[in-house]
């Protein structure tokens, strides 16, 4: 599922480096954009923060956890997703952190490379995070939220399961669970979940594929299952929608009206619904979900107790 490099990438990703660098400007006296760090474990830790255009006259501000694909970077999803022109457009916070070593990744569980194998704390990071920024910015604490591509909704799935006190509702994409142990989540959690029928790094049906070399990718419907298992949902799985695009499925009737929601698109493939490729030979994203819309859409029906 790999793409030559074109000329329409090339002007593409210039264009939204372009624009990404112009944001970083002051507007006045106001920042809206701040790349900072933070130490957790002795080791530091960098972020880019997106504040939305009207964060100086307003309060009660959602945020939204975006997190890389292993091989990305905080900068390259920023572009790739596109998720900060919604952000501003719908006014919530988005933060963009980074994964570790040189190849940076996420310690999802048994995935992947640098962080998992020197062991890194990522959920006692983006926890530390979660409080640097709602004690600094204003950020309603109960309207915390992640998202994550690949190793990125790996990681995603791990805070599901032991963060689940601070992080009110979670929407993978192209991703799988992998934590290592018994996911307990300390409440019912909202789950959405983007997925390709052709995706061939984490192949929904379940198996080693071939973004995640040795690592045993569950499938997802089990993935969901567990989820409904762990949210008291009465009502199973349900096809919502079926066509020549995508399948909706919806698990519903569950503790706290929370819901599991499971798109999968016979278009794309490892890649950002509605967004560009990851990289110049990436899989081209599916046009038949907008996964920025859908992920705000879901998140605004959801905060924690």
């Amino acid at each position: 599922m790999k793409r030559p490099l074109n000329l329409l990438f090339i002007l593409a990703l210039i264009f939204l480096l372009i624009s990404c660098k112009k944001n970083t400007t002051t507007q006045g006296d106001k920042t809206y954009r701040f790349n900072e760090t933070i130490t957790v474990d002795g080791i530091v830790r960098s972020y880019t923060l997106n504040l939305p255009p009207g964060y100086y006259d307003s309060s009660d501000f959602s945020l939204v956890i975006a997190l890389h694909g292993g091989g990305g970077s905080a900068r390259q999803f920023e572009i790739t997703s596109g998720l900060t022109d919604k952000a501003n457009a719908s006014g919530f916070i988005v933060v963009y952190p980074d994964g570790t070593g040189q190849i940076e990744t996420w310690n999802a569980g048994t995935c992947c490379g640098f962080a998992v194998n020197k062991q890194i704390d990522d959920v006692k990071f983006i926890s530390a995070l979660i409080d640097k920024l709602v004690s600094t910015y204003k950020i309603n604490p109960k309207k915390v939220y992640a998202t994550g591509h690949s190793n990125g909704g790996m990681m995603c799935y791990r805070l599901a399961c032991d963060l689940a006190n601070k992080i009110a509702a979670v929407a993978p994409n192209s991703s799988t669970m992998v934590v290592t142990s018994p996911c307990n989540p300390s409440r019912a959690i909202p789950v959405l979940h983007m997925h390709s029928r052709l995706d061939q790094n984490v192949i929904y049906t379940g198996g080693v594929g071939g973004g995640v070399s040795g690592v045993y990718c569950p499938p997802i419907d089990s993935v969901l299952n567990v989820f409904s298992l762990k949210n008291n949902c009465s009502n199973p799985s349900q096809i919502i929608v079926s066509n020549s695009l995508y399948t909706f499925t919806k698990w519903s009737s569950c503790a706290n009206n929370v819901t599991i929601q499971y798109y999968l698109t016979n278009d794309g493939g490892h890649a950002w619904p509605g967004g560009l490729p990851g990289g110049p030979d990436s899989d081209t994203p599916s046009t038949a979900i907008n996964a920025n819309n859908l992920l705000w859409d879901f998140f605004q029906q959801y905060q924690l107790p």
